[in-house]
């Protein structure tokens, strides 16, 4: 099992931007694949981002595909989400993801998720 605490949540305005972090402990970071989801009030629970385990794949949703860029530092155990140009429907709690399947290109799949972090809100005015 893995430990994941998310933080870089906050209140922005629309076209501004914000960097989330995910600091992972517990387990053999650099061999699972790490995502990001989002819950937005009274919406289901979506994908955002995913990345391989060594960083060199990633995935994103269409509807963050250009704005946002998924990275990780191995060395450091921590992922992080880039976010740029940021609109007001990107408005939700944002949780980080673990896999539990090691050695995959990516997780998209919740099914496939063996660890969630607690949560950073994500507050974008307008």
């Amino acid at each position: 099992q893995v430990q994941l605490v998310e933080s870089g949540g906050g209140l922005v305005q629309a076209g501004g931007s914000l960097r989330l972090s995910c600091a992972a402990s517990g387990r053999t970071f650099s061999n699972y694949p790490m995502g990001w989801f989002r819950q937005a009030p009274g919406k289901e629970r979506e994908f955002v981002a995913s990345i391989s385990p060594k960083g060199s794949v990633a995935q994103y949703a269409d509807s963050v595909k250009g704005r946002f860029t998924i990275s990780r530092d191995n060395a450091k155990v921590t992922m992080y989400l880039q976010m740029n140009s940021l609109k007001p429907e990107d408005t939700a709690v944002y949780i980080c993801a673990a896999s539990a399947l090691q050695y995959r290109s990516s997780l998209s799949a919740e099914k496939d998720v063996g660890s969630w972090g607690q949560g950073t809100q994500v507050t974008v005015s307008s």
